[in-house]
């Protein structure tokens, strides 16, 4: 086995909710990802949507086991010695499949290896083992510490925050706000957000103004926010299209890096969607339209494995005349960007 050593890191991650085109939709959860050679594992999985199991939504308690059974503390809870690395983000039944790998240590070091997808008690390595992953030796010291951060006494998991919502049409914002928590997250609603109280601004990851909301308004929010030392993103509206404000703010709610994000940008004129991704991975692009009468047209225009690097993608004229938005979405990311001309 090879003595080269891997780094080991820990860094926030989220996999990305919304509502989507069919009227489904999937669930918003904060975790923290393994970063290996300074690469998100999760990256070298292309097309796989799952999360680790180091979930912010977790209980203590199983947080903490979770967190010995990867230092060691406690036996591996599948058969030869496998943990999960990555399961479900809906359920984590092992049954909806995970990607799992043996953990062992040699010496004062820490390997991971034999990564494989694993739907039952048992692997395959053979049938479903992903070749070219691992193994990976990390220091045993650094690799421990690393994760004794999240223990109780130490540095918690990125907790879930709140979404503000400010304006005045009512209605909207309480359909908003509905969609937000039935995705996992919370979302209050406003018509002046200078009177809130400044304890509770700390809470809120990300505020989201309506049309109606004046600039000096906006400029007081702001300000409330900067008074109160909250570090919250702030979202104009694009349009009355709730999947649109939706993805929206799921993407103000993603603080990673741009270099640790897949897609990471979308534009639209004359025809054709230009798109940048960092590592390979299934993008997917919706159209929304508004008619004059302020209905809704709803259509997916592209659905496909991109390379790294930036792309043209043809996008039907039907499908964005007038005023119109399209939705990029890959695994643990999603950008909007409305059309031009």
């Amino acid at each position: 086995m090879s003595a080269v050593y891997a780094t080991f890191e820990l860094e926030p991650a989220m996999r990305v909710g919304g509502v989507l085109a069919d009227g489904g939709h999937q669930v918003h959860r904060d975790f923290m990802d393994f970063v290996v050679d300074r690469r998100p594992l999760l990256f070298q999985l292309c097309d796989l949507d799952a999360v680790s199991p180091l979930a912010s939504d977790v209980p203590p308690a199983i947080l903490t086991a979770q967190l010995r059974t990867l230092m060691l503390d406690a036996p591996a809870p599948l058969a030869d010695g496998r943990c999960v690395i990555y399961g479900c983000p809906e359920c984590e039944s092992i049954e909806c499949g995970a990607v799992t790998a043996v953990i062992e240590c040699d010496g004062d070091d820490i390997v991971w290896r034999d990564f494989a997808w694993q739907t039952s008690g048992a692997a395959d390595l053979e049938r479903n083992g992903y070749r070219g992953i691992g193994p990976f030796r990390f220091r045993g010291d650094a690799y421990r510490a690393e994760l004794e951060r999240l223990l109780p006494d130490g540095e918690a998991p990125p907790r879930r925050r709140r979404v503000l919502l400010i304006g005045a049409r009512v209605a909207l914002l309480a359909k908003l706000a509905a969609a937000l928590r039935t995705i996992g997250i919370g979302a209050d609603i406003t018509q002046d957000g200078t009177e809130v109280h400044a304890d509770e601004l700390l809470g809120y990851g990300a505020v989201a103004f309506g049309h109606a909301v004046a600039e000096p308004e906006r400029a007081a929010v702001r300000a409330a926010f900067e008074a109160a030392g909250a570090d919250a993103a702030f979202v104009d509206g694009l349009a009355p299209i709730i999947p649109v404000l939706v993805a929206q703010i799921e993407h103000a709610l993603d603080r990673s890096p741009p270099q640790r994000r897949r897609l990471v940008g979308l534009t639209s004129s004359a025809g054709v969607a230009h798109v940048e991704v960092t590592s390979t991975c299934r993008v997917r692009l919706v159209a929304y339209r508004l008619d004059r009468l302020y209905r809704t047209y709803t259509r997916e225009v592209f659905d496909g494995v991109l390379e790294p690097g930036e792309h043209r993608v043809p996008v039907e004229g039907r499908a964005v005349r007038g005023r119109s938005f399209l939705v990029g979405r890959t695994l643990g990311g999603v950008v909007v960007a409305p059309v031009v001309g």
